[in-house]
């Protein structure tokens, strides 16, 4: 059986996230990178490939000609899937040509650039048939994948509230102003889009929230800010949430929260008990009772479900983290390129990825709360697109 094979857009010299993509996806011995247009600079795409091991003629100057030219070549040596790693505004014109090649796509978030974008990508998959995966990495973890199946089953009763809050305090100052790459595009509505708070880390925990809890939003209100000055983009926000089963929930996201690294965590309450997890403490669960002694849960306990047993990889006491993380989404991406080119439709996988639903949930969440922060009215319908 061999390896599935990976092509990358982006990535490349002063990235960030192409790394972890790329040791991610190598995690499990599955998925083999084969080539990439790195960098929309073509000198800086061919150095990054060389750094990267790959032939000559399968690192490419730009992203058409990879798709021109690995379509050309016999399906037995050719891509299979594309991971996109570019800034918010290259998502879809990638995904977009990479479906019309006939490659499945596995593209970081958020998806696109806006909601419109999105929904023209919803349309082309169900066109192609071809699959879509979205990185949002923090619902590969082995205790959050618990938490979700724990609540499923109803053993902490009918959600009441939700609170998720992800910190960080990176941008504090005015980072994009010096040679940090990554901070100049998440604050330029060109590239980042109408948001940079809510849109790099709000949507995580949006996704989060409704991942764990298995309800969809329904309302929100929202106050969304700049508190560093001339920044066109948030670099902070507070979202109220209702959710479609009458729970209520707060979002809070920052980037300016000095001396917070990644510090997304949940809190979920049920009608009889609550659960609780952090990110930055990820192989531990706390389960909150009324008429007992809270319970900690540790990754790799031979008590977990199936879910959380299917996404660990070591013994209890070896520390599972964001890699892993990662992985446990490519991995699982990978094995429905399997199923699907072997002809199985049945759907029956433990491993679980975000697709298309959820890419158009979170730009409809990122839409909708920075045009309720600049509203007078309280509440805004969130739509089921």
């Amino acid at each position: 059986m061999a390896k599935i094979r990976m092509g990358m857009v982006g990535g490349g010299e002063g990235a960030f996230i192409g790394a972890v993509h790329r040791m991610a996806a190598a995690l499990d011995g599955e998925i083999e990178l084969v080539c990439g247009a790195f960098s929309a600079d073509a000198a800086r795409s061919q150095r990054s490939g060389a750094g990267l091991y790959l032939p000559p003629d399968r690192v490419y100057d730009n992203y058409q000609s990879m798709l021109e030219a690995e379509s050309m070549l016999p399906i037995s040596e050719r891509i299979q899937f594309v991971a996109i790693v570019t800034p918010n505004n290259m998502h879809f014109p990638v995904a977009e040509a990479a479906l019309r090649s006939g490659f499945h796509v596995m593209s970081d978030k958020p998806a696109t650039f806006n909601l419109d974008e999105a929904l023209q990508l919803r349309d082309l998959l169900s066109e192609t048939g071809l699959l879509y995966g979205l990185t949002h990495t923090y619902t590969g973890y082995p205790l959050v994948k618990e938490a979700r199946a724990k609540v499923a089953a109803g053993e902490l009763g009918r959600v009441r509230k939700l609170v998720v809050e992800y910190p960080q305090g990176w941008l504090a100052d005015r980072q994009e102003d010096t040679d940090n790459k990554q901070a100049a595009w998440r604050l330029d509505p060109a590239q980042a889009g109408v948001s940079s708070c809510m849109g790099d880390i709000g949507v995580h925990a949006a996704n989060l929230a409704e991942y764990v809890s298995g309800l969809k939003i329904s309302e929100i209100c929202a106050d969304l800010t700049a508190f560093v000055p001339g920044r066109a983009l948030d670099d902070d926000g507070s979202v109220l949430l209702r959710f479609d089963n009458g729970a209520r929930g707060v979002l809070t996201a920052s980037q300016i929260s000095v001396g917070e690294e990644n510090a997304l965590s949940i809190c979920l309450y049920g009608e009889k008990g609550g659960l609780e997890w952090r990110q930055q403490e990820p192989n531990t669960l706390w389960l909150k009772w009324p008429d007992r002694p809270t319970e900690m849960l540790r990754a790799a306990g031979s008590y977990l479900g199936d879910l959380g047993t299917a996404n660990t990889r070591t013994p209890m006491g070896h520390p599972e983290g964001y890699l892993e993380a990662f992985a446990n989404l490519y991995i699982a991406f990978a094995r429905k390129i399997r199923a699907q080119e072997a002809g199985d439709t049945s759907g029956k996988q433990v491993l679980d990825c975000p697709g298309i639903e959820e890419a158009i949930r979170g730009m409809t969440f990122i839409e909708l709360a920075v045009a309720a922060s600049a509203s007078e009215t309280k509440w805004h319908t969130f739509e089921q697109r």
